[in-house]
Parts: structure tokens; sequence; C-alpha cells
């Protein structure tokens, strides 16, 4: 397996995706030499965008969070995240009613702007099920996994709504060892119960490419060829570049690990442009 030197790489390309968790942050904060390359997009004038399957929080909250961990060139105009497609399509496609939720309140204050009625599934009960128009899972945390999932497992069998999956991630690195379950593996277990299929939004969907894409059509022209995406996670970041037509790099420091690349790779044929350690100047 060949490593390619990270600045060359980035030295070809004029607007770099990178993805957040395992490429610029751990469960230990910030990958160390992340700033520096933040540093040198600056000062070549390089555009950048974290596009991210997070959706527990606003733009602002994130872009608060890199702050706080000392990585401040992010600022909220930087992220996209699957969140922003799931607010999206609540104010395309629902118009009144309740939005029941599972999820943090900070994930639940992001949609919450959409100006609908948003209610964790806790509080949803007899009285009010009628008025539930869309189901939105948003985090793994915040609500009672026992209760609360067998709560949305019935509200879908009893309304005809849409189920949102606002983040398709089936795990997270938790240490070196452990990983936890996302909200993607629970939205695939309910599925199984009742037969009915959520809509995902963020990688390797490419609708979240196409997001951030128009809104740099939106600045200048700019061919996918010079767009860079970098992520450590084959099946969501590195097959959702490739599905849109970009070049990606694989770094190492999160869910793929050196001594499993490899291996990984030939046994899933999703295939980087590149490979680096970090990235990291």
């Amino acid at each position: 397996m060949h490593l390619s030197d990270f600045r060359s790489v980035i030295d070809q390309y004029d607007v770099i995706f990178f993805d957040s968790y395992g490429v610029l942050r751990s469960y230990e904060g910030l990958i160390p030499g992340v700033d520096r390359t933040f540093a040198l997009l600056e000062e070549q004038g390089k555009e950048y965008y974290i596009i991210t399957n997070d959706a527990s929080r606003s733009p602002e909250l994130l872009a608060a969070s890199f702050h706080r961990a000392g990585l401040y060139n992010i600022q909220p105009d930087h992220i996209i995240s699957s969140g922003m497609l799931a607010k999206e399509f609540l104010d395309l496609k629902v118009n009144d009613g309740i939005v029941a939720y599972l999820g943090t309140e900070n994930s639940a204050h992001y949609i919450e702007s959409s100006g609908l009625h948003t209610m964790p599934v806790s509080e949803i009960d007899d009285s009010n099920m009628h008025k539930v128009n869309a189901l939105v899972m948003l985090d793994d945390e915040g609500y009672d996994w026992f209760r609360d999932l067998n709560k949305a497992v019935n509200l879908l069998r009893h309304r005809t709504i849409p189920a949102i999956a606002a983040n398709p991630d089936n795990s997270y690195p938790v240490n070196n060892h452990d990983v936890s379950i996302a909200v993607g593996a629970l939205a695939h277990m309910i599925e199984k119960v009742v037969g009915k299929k959520f809509i995902r939004f963020g990688k390797p969907d490419t609708q979240i490419f196409m997001f951030a894409y128009e809104k740099l059509q939106a600045k200048r022209s700019i061919s996918k060829k010079d767009i860079l995406m970098i992520g450590d996670t084959l099946a969501t970041d590195i097959l959702g570049g490739n599905k849109f037509g970009l070049d990606t790099m694989l770094v190492l420091t999160g869910n793929t690990q050196p001594k499993d690349a490899e291996s990984r790779i030939v046994s899933t044929g999703i295939v980087p442009t590149w490979i680096c350690e970090a990235a990291v100047v």
C-alpha cells in the first residue's frame, strides 16, 4: 500500500472537503497538527468545507466545538451537515403538525427553526399521535432506548408518515478499540420491525455533496476535478465522494487503521484516489 505526501496532494486542488470525526478530531480531541493544515489552506487561499453526518448539533454549535478544541479557522458557514438536509426536507415536505424526534435538545433545537412543532418521542401518546406528521432520528443520545425506540416503532405502525434518519452512520469510535451504536444502525433495526424504509441524509448519499457543490457554484464556476474529499471511512466518506465524481483521500487516523486499510480496500472494492497517514502538513 503506497502512502502519499499530504501536502503534495492538496496542492493539486482548489477546494478541500473534510470529514470531521476521525479526520480532524477524535475522542481525544483534535488530531495533532490539523491546525497547521488549516493555517496553510488560509495562506494559500483555498476553500474548505466540513462535510459531516453529525446531525446532533447546528453548524454554529459544531463550529463552537472546534473553537473550544483550539481550531478557530472553522466558522459555521464552513460546515455542511446531514442535519441541514433533514431540515431542508422538513421545510419543503412537512407543512404542519408535530415532528416527533429521537435525540437531544440541541439536535431538536436545530430543526425547530423550520417553524414546525417539534416534540420528543417520549411525549407522544394517544392524545397527540394523530398530529404527528414526521419522525426524525437525530442522535443516539437524549432518550430511553427501550421505552422510546419501542414507542417510535409503534408510531410508524400506526401513522403513514416520513421517517428520517438524519445521520446514516451505523457506529462511531469511542476509543482505540471500541465503537458505539449510531443512529443509522437504530434506523435499520426499526426498519426490520415495521417494514418501512427511512429517508437517509448524509454520506455516502450524493445529496450532501450536491448541497456543498451548489454552494460553491453559487460563488464561482468550479469543476469537480478541482475538489478533494478527505475521509477516514471507506463506506461513507470515500464511497460518497467517489459516487459524486470527486477525487478522494483516505486518512488512517479514524475508522480505518493502517493495519486494516489494504485488506478493507480489497474486500469492499471502494478505492480512494490517495491514501495518507493523516490530514496534516
